[in-house]
């Protein structure tokens, strides 16, 4: 991989353009200053993916135009020694064909709304359902599905990558024309920061997100139930068999969804809770503290106990999706070639809560004209 030392070396000799360089794959990349543009692969259509790669400090991030994905996101050790700490597949036909959402963008709902129905200003409208009775991230066309228009920036010291779409009045069943904007930003000190901002024609219902895995062991290297996690949240929303809140705001107090203090991820997993029944593990909003704020604060760490990796969660979020991979069935390999299985990632989404639009108690997800969806996740790295 070109480091962006070599980039930019390489955009200054050949000017603002992007120069074409062989890659030791045969395949043609493109350098600017600030990224690395290599070809990725070609849909069933004939429209090209590419992935897009940046690099700051000792992060570095791989990031494909189809879904938005994060293919690969290098952190150190604390030796030193980087690894990919983000699953997923190592080419393109394996995330078409099987994907369970591998660091994609999420949208224009994530989470789950009931029965694939809701309500706004009098209009009822129908979603696609596409996970039991219910519709799931956004419909089975869903942004992860779309191919992004990138484009590489700087910004004083951090390098980023803005992916844009319209998603059109009607798309999935969504009324409106969305306007989208996602920036994927690596800071000097290493973060990983993803802004949101959508605009739209008509009112509508919003909720973005990533759904990225993770393993700060390394990806592929196993299991995440040895991993330390605290969340900030002193209350969760329980679900029915389908996966879809009750409306309650339960107390964590007593349940293994307590992660007020630091606990191993697995700790009570196996615990007999109808709750932890229902997800087959853990795959519940938390309803953090915080709540909805306009600067991101801080409502998460992680902590990988061999490689000394922190990972720590920054969101203007309410609510965080934590997902203990329980869906990973060990039909597919990743990137490294090792076999995914139950419990080898997690995810922590940071988002307004699932259903929302049927739930008038929940945070709104409306979003009119006039207004601007803003939504911003911070995820800061380091070792002990």
């Amino acid at each position: 991989m070109i480091t962006a030392a070599a980039a930019a070396a390489g955009a200054a000799a050949a000017g603002p353009a992007y120069a074409s360089t062989g890659g030791a794959s045969g395949k043609e990349r493109a350098v600017t200053e600030h990224a690395v543009k290599e070809h990725f692969g070609t849909l069933a259509d004939g429209t090209k993916v590419d992935r897009w790669t940046i690099e700051n400090g000792r992060t570095r991030l791989s990031v494909l135009s189809y879904g938005g994905v994060v293919q690969t996101l290098e952190i150190p050790d604390r030796h030193g020694h980087r690894a990919n700490v983000s699953l997923g597949f190592a080419d393109l036909d394996a995330y078409v064909a099987s994907s369970p959402y591998f660091g994609a963008l999420i949208g224009r709902y994530g989470n789950r709304i009931a029965r694939g129905t809701f309500t706004l200003d009098g209009k009822a409208y129908q979603l696609p359902v596409n996970d039991g009775p219910n519709s799931l991230h956004g419909g089975d066309k869903g942004f992860d599905k779309r191919v992004w228009t990138v484009e590489p920036f700087r910004k004083g010291p951090d390098v980023g990558l803005t992916l844009r779409r319209v998603s059109p009045d009607g798309e999935m069943g969504y009324p409106g024309a969305l306007t989208v904007r996602v920036d994927y930003t690596l800071t000097a000190a290493g973060d990983f920061r993803i802004d949101y901002e959508a605009t739209t024609d008509k009112a509508t219902v919003v909720n973005l997100t990533n759904h990225t895995y993770y393993n700060l062991a390394g990806e592929g290297s196993g299991s995440i139930y040895d991993h330390r996690l605290q969340i900030a949240a002193s209350r969760y929303t329980p679900v029915d068999k389908t996966l879809i809140p009750t409306g309650e705001l339960a107390k964590v107090a007593g349940t293994p969804f307590d992660f007020r203090r630091a606990k191993e991820i697995g700790r009570d997993i196996r615990e007999a809770h109808q709750q932890v029944l229902y997800g087959q593990g853990i795959d519940h909003n938390f309803a953090l503290d915080k709540g909805l704020t306009r600067r991101p604060e801080h409502i998460v760490t992680v902590t990988e106990p061999e490689s000394g990796r922190v990972m720590k969660i920054a969101t203007t979020e309410p609510g965080v999706q934590f997902y203990t991979g329980n869906f990973l069935t060990g039909t597919f390999a990743g990137t490294s070639g090792q076999v995914y299985r139950q419990g080898d990632g997690f995810c922590l989404e940071t988002q307004h809560f699932p259903d929302s639009p049927n739930q008038p108690s929940f945070p709104s997800t409306v979003l009119r004209p006039g207004d601007t969806y803003r939504s911003t996740t911070v995820h800061s790295f380091s070792t002990r």
